[in-house]
């Protein structure tokens, strides 16, 4: 077959050849009919090229549509683990500032408020039903969730509801969006308060820290006590008298130790104590210790509690080896079995 193309005048003819004996086949096409072909093949290719384009720029925004909305739900899902992380933070943060208000009443911060606050109840009950039916739970919860400022139970409900709407925020997200600001808030706030608190709960423990350790609390000779602190028969006159001090009977050179931090104020002898020694603790108390063997520290040094200051012995008007234990609080005697605590 062959096929011949010719121009004739204002046409086109096309002649098939079929074989040598068969006769050929013609086909004109006038010039007009071409160009409307050709012009009508380019608007097809045109529309074809348009409709593929814009299939593609569809198939983009189908494609950025999806993202945009799995970042929307992802947005939604971590406003609500944010609304319950927030709200898990601001009953943590309650808890701890019960437990710093405590804390500042036992430390003597803060007076206590009137009341008992070891039985004191309270609350909104719900009555029980008959036969043994509990009543349901989430009647009043939105009574309990109102009492944290910046509540979540509204936002993290209207997100789960309309997690399937589409791109555009729904009023329930900028509601749990909100929410979660102003969770944020009240929670730097009360982080601030915290703060403030707990600096202040340190140094009212450090200063009660300081003043425990400056406290007799411990016996200063193991020991029986041979004479109480109060009135007494003196054994040297046989007379109603009054003893300020607690005599503990020890084997001589018995190790006699500090029953707190302080200072040595001196290391004496007096007629009736004997050798003696003197302690200042600070806050107004003060120690002593006489019938000493003899003193092993010297004025002006600092001990701890249980340091060894002397020896129990028996010089000055003694009937025997003993330590007097004398307890001063801004220079009034009293009974040092009150302070020791062991």
């Amino acid at each position: 077959m062959a096929q011949t193309t010719t121009q004739d005048g204002d046409s086109y003819t096309i002649v098939i050849f079929r074989g040598s004996t068969a006769k050929p086949l013609r086909f004109s096409f006038s010039r007009k009919l071409v160009r409307r072909l050709l012009v009508c093949a380019g608007l097809l290719a045109l529309i074809d090229l348009a409709v593929v384009s814009h299939y593609v720029v569809r198939t983009g925004e189908v494609w950025e549509l999806a993202s945009f909305r799995s970042e929307a739900m992802s947005a939604r899902e971590q406003t609500a683990a944010f609304t319950t992380a927030i709200d898990d933070l601001k009953k943590r943060i309650g808890a701890m500032n019960e437990v710093n208000q405590r804390l500042r009443v036992m430390l003597g911060i803060e007076v206590p408020k009137s009341g008992d606050m070891v039985n004191g109840r309270g609350g909104e009950e719900v009555p029980i039903l008959e036969e043994g039916a509990m009543p349901n739970p989430n009647e009043n919860n939105s009574t309990s969730m109102g009492s944290i400022p910046g509540g979540s139970k509204d936002g993290v409900e209207g997100t789960d509801q309309h997690s399937t709407v589409g791109i555009a925020p729904s009023k329930s997200h900028l509601e749990a969006v909100a929410s979660v600001k102003d969770g944020l808030d009240w929670l730097e706030r009360a982080a601030t308060a915290q703060e403030r608190l707990l600096s202040e709960l340190s140094e009212a423990a450090e200063q009660r820290s300081t003043r425990w350790a400056s406290t007799p609390s411990i016996w200063p000779v193991k020991g029986w006590v041979t004479s109480g602190f109060g009135p007494r028969i003196s054994p040297f006159t046989e007379k109603p008298a009054w003893h300020d001090g607690l005599d503990i009977g020890a084997a001589p050179n018995t190790p006699v130790r500090a029953p707190a931090q302080g200072r040595i104020t001196s290391t004496s002898y007096d007629p009736k104590l004997g050798n003696m020694v003197r302690v200042d603790h600070g806050y107004g108390v003060e120690t002593l210790y006489g019938h000493l063997a003899k003193a092993v520290v010297k004025e002006g040094q600092r001990v701890e509690r249980g340091d060894v200051i002397a020896l129990v012995g028996s010089s000055g008007l003694s009937t025997g080896p003993h330590l007097h234990y004398m307890i001063k609080v801004n220079g009034q005697a009293l009974d040092p079995r009150k302070y020791i605590l062991e």
